[in-house]
Order: C-alpha cells, then structure tokens, then sequence
C-alpha cells in the first residue's frame, strides 16, 4: 500500500512504499503508545476495554486490568510512567515500585473533564490536555462535568498533587487532544479533534505559553475515518499527526509533506525499536508499525538507562571513541575529560538594561533566549562532571592604554565608555559570577583566543572540545568557534546558550556560518551527554 507522497521532503522521512506491519490486533480501541528505552516493549491503552497491554518479542500480554480507562501515557526521565486516566479525571505517575500517585485531578476546587494526552519538558514540568471524552459512555465514565470548558494544563516541578496552571485560554479549545514540543522545545503543538485543526505556542523561560496561532487546518475528510488526535514531533522537526486515512505529515513550517496509509483508524502514534526508527500506531482494535527514516525528537526518558558518554546518535553502544560530536540529532558522544566550558562576555555592559549597548536589542534577545539561566544550568552541570569554567571578559583598562581603534566596534567600546574595568558594566552579569575553581581569562579583541591565555589554559587541563556560550552569536561567539576550528580543537555550540542583538543575525549565524566550523546543538543536549 503505497503512502501519498505531496512533497518532495516527505520520502526523505519516510519510502513511500514502506510496509505498514499488524504487530496486534483483536482490541477494543487502541491508545497511548509509549516505549520503554531499557527493556524495549510497547505499552499501549484499550480505554473501553479498561485494560493496559504489554508488546514485546513475545507478544501481547496485559498489564494493568482495571486500568481507570488510561489513556495518553509518556515517562519521567527515572522512567516513572506517567498516565492519563478517563475514570478517575486523574493523571497519576505509576511508580517503578508500582506505587500509584495522584499528579493532578481538580483544577480551582473542580474535578478535571479527563486527562487525555501528556508529554513532559526536560525541566519535569508535566503539560496535559483536558477534553471531556472520559465522561462519555464507552471510552470513559459518563458522568456530568465539572467544568464548563476544555483546557490545556502544566504541572509544575515540585507541584506534583497540587492543583495544576492553566496554559491557554479557557475557550481556545473545543477538544484539546494530542500535544508535542518541537526538538528545541521552544514551541508546543496542540490539536484540537473537534476543530479539526493544530495551534503552536511559543514555550516562555518560565514554562508560560504565548498566545497561539494556527499551525495547520482542515485535517478532516468526508470520505475517510480519521481526526487529529495523537501528535508527536520529530527530530527535524516536523509533526506527524493523526487524520483522515492514517497519519499526515507537517514540515515545521506548516506544509502538508505527505500521508502514511493506515488499513485502520489511527488514535496515537510513537517511535520505539533499538534505534527509534520504528513508528507504532495505535489503530482501532489493533498496533501498526511502519519504519521511518527518521526518529522522533529525543525527550528526557529516552536516554534512561544509556551513557551519553557512549551512545552513539542511533541510542546504540559505540564501541570505538569518535573525534567529533554527532549533532545530528542532538545526542553527543562527550568525554567529561575531554571539555572546556567557555562563558564569553557575559557582563553587564553586554546583555543587561542599562549597560553600554542597551540601546541594539541585545537585552531582550538575551531575555528571549533565557540564555542566563540556560548558561547557568550548564556551568552547574560542567563544574559537576570536573569540566573547567573558563570566563572569558572583554576588559578595557580605564583610559582604554594599548586599545587600538581599528574597527567601528572597537570605536564604540571607546565612545561609550564600555566595559572598563572596575565598573558595573564590566562586571558579570547576575548568576554567571566566577565561582571557586573556575578561570578568568581577559581579552580585548572579538575572539577569546586572541592576545589571551586562552589556549594555554587549555593545554594546561589537557582539553580539545571546547563548549563555547555567551555574547554575542555573530560576532564573539562565530569569530571564537572559527578560531578554535582552524586551531583543531573540536567546538560545540549550544545555540540557546547564546544571544545577539536579535533573532535574525541569531540564526543566520547558527543556521550557516557556525554550520561549518563546530557542532551546534542545545543546552539540554550538552548537559545530557556530560552526565
């Protein structure tokens, strides 16, 4: 059964021709997929069956009978499994142990409508829809609501039992259903089955949500079964969605790349298999699989159980070391021994209000990037592992002695009297202050290697990856990576922990100059592959 191929990227993520494979059938109706990354099986829900099923090499077995009529399902990153019950208008996390925890399950004094899909940030914030399809007969308890509305919801980390935040507006949705976080989780996807349509959210430093907008519509067909219900994200970013005939496929712009041909309804959808390139589907009474070309985007869980230090960008064992980072899906093969942590201009001058360049945008697309905080949580992990903090400061003495003006940057260090030092504006910003052990190297050019004792340091602690963070992306950070390149020491950049004056010259700068000089990736990603 062929798929239908409406762009050219589509056979690029998937062959057209790809075998759509019965793992399992005889159920009742089929839901929330999850895959166990250490022990390798498929836990999948039959909600009008109350029961929660097990698939692996051996088959089908249950696991959970009553199961209070579970529906969307994901994991902690200590493999907790988190579920999302249409009986008890509950999610609850489900110990290792097998002890059963309420998460949430009223919202200001209301018992929630039913909990139906679930994913998780890799700060342990819990986000879940709340449509009211588990108060309907069959597919949960009928009963009458509570609430007169459907939301969208996060459980905050350390909130766990509390009453949850509400994220979008009470009457965005008409059924909230599937949701996902792009790769860099910067943005959330939601659908809405009654609406036949998915949003996007921008994903705020402090886990809020911006307003929404439309990221898709019109995911309906007369002729075929099939609405958006399960959502899940890629590595590259696109959404793989259920609808009408089986799964449509979104590049991370918006545009319909082609659809996967399902003999079944499809509810739900999950990437499994050793090297999570296996898509399970949860279809009507049975679980479809189909291999794909590429894997989905790597949540917290899916690492449990593995060493970054030696998982290669599959989630399989290396048995040989690798020169360089893999960066192409964000996994990172890392030696600990091998890294330096460089935090470059982060001073006060730079990327605060009221510093000497206030006035370009470079505070706001710092406070866009929460790159403070993103640099921070880094540097905590680093100093953890044994990697060297190496502060990198912009230093002019007063009077500016020996400062050549040979640049129209260099001019407006000088005329706005920047960076001198001994003053606030020369000072690190608030949370990336020098701590004990960490080294401070002083620089009066772009680059972090120029006229300092950069390199030096280097050698001195034997390290050839150097991580390099801080201000500003196209001009210190680019010029440092360059440098480092051609100097043969291996240069990551995690994106996130950098910023510029602005989105563009941002992205420019990571999407295509840096591309070719150091491996470019996120925060999250480089803190994984160190612990």
């Amino acid at each position: 059964m062929a798929h239908e191929v409406l762009d050219p990227e589509f056979p690029r993520l998937i062959d057209p021709n790809a075998p759509v494979r019965m793992a399992g059938n005889g159920f009742t109706f089929t839901e929330g997929p999850i895959w166990h990354p250490v022990e390798q099986y498929l836990l999948f829900s039959d909600m009008p069956g109350d029961v929660r099923r097990r698939l692996d090499r051996n088959g089908v077995r249950e696991v959970a009978r009553p199961s209070n009529k579970g529906n969307g399902m994901t994991y902690t990153r200590d493999l907790d499994l988190i579920v999302c019950e249409h009986a008890t208008s509950s999610v609850v996390a489900i110990r290792r142990d097998g002890a059963r925890q309420v998460l949430a399950s009223h919202f200001e004094g209301k018992e929630l409508n039913s909990p139906n899909d679930v994913c998780i940030h890799s700060d342990g914030s819990i986000y879940f829809t709340d449509p009211w399809y588990g108060r309907m007969p069959i597919f949960g308890v009928e009963r009458p609501r509570d609430l007169g509305w459907q939301g969208v919801f996060r459980i905050r980390p350390g909130q766990l039992g509390r009453e949850p935040e509400l994220v979008v507006g009470r009457y965005v949705f008409s059924q909230p259903n599937g949701l996902c976080f792009s790769p860099d989780e910067k943005l959330l996807y939601i659908n809405d089955t009654d609406q036949a349509n998915i949003r996007v959210f921008d994903v705020k430093p402090d886990g809020s949500l911006s307003e929404g907008r439309t990221f898709a519509s019109g995911i309906r067909d007369g002729s075929k079964p099939g609405l958006p219900d399960g959502m899940k994200c890629d590595e590259a970013g696109n959404i793989w969605v259920t609808g009408p005939g089986g799964v449509w496929v979104y590049s991370p712009g918006g545009r319909l790349l082609g659809k996967l041909v399902v003999p079944e309804e499809v509810a739900n959808l999950h990437w499994g298999g050793p090297d999570w390139r296996t898509l399970y589907m949860t279809a009507t009474t049975s679980v479809y699989t189909v291999e794909t070309k590429i894997g989905p985007r790597k949540e917290p869980f899916m690492r449990a159980g593995q060493s970054s230090a030696d998982v290669s960008s599959h989630g399989a064992r290396s048995s040989e070391p690798q020169r360089s980072p893999s960066g192409s899906d964000g996994t990172f093969q890392l030696d600990a021994s091998r890294c330096a942590l460089i935090i470059q201009d982060m001073q006060n001058d730079v990327v605060m209000e009221g510093g000497a360049f206030a006035a370009s945008g470079s505070p706001q697309h710092c406070r866009e990037q929460n790159a403070i905080e993103n640099i921070r949580r880094l540097a905590d992990q680093c100093r953890r592992s044994g990697v060297p903090v190496i502060h990198v400061w912009f230093l002019v003495e007063p009077g500016a002695p020996g400062f050549t003006l040979n640049a129209p940057l260099f001019e407006g260090v000088v005329d706005s009297n920047a960076l001198v030092r001994g003053t606030w504006g020369a000072l690190p910003v608030p949370g990336l202050e020098q701590q004990a052990g960490d080294i401070v190297v002083a620089k009066m050019r772009m680059s972090a290697w120029e006229g300092t004792s950069l390199e030096t340091v280097l050698k001195a602690y034997g390290r050839d990856m150097v991580i390099v963070t801080g201000a500003w992306t196209n001009m210190s950070i680019e010029h440092t990576a360059r440098t480092g390149a051609d100097k043969g020491y291996i240069m990551i950049v995690p994106e996130d922990g950098c910023s510029t004056m602005n989105a563009e010259w941002h992205k420019a700068s990571v999407n295509y100059a840096m591309q070719n000089v150091a491996a470019v990736t996120t925060v999250r990603d480089v803190v994984e592959a160190l612990r």
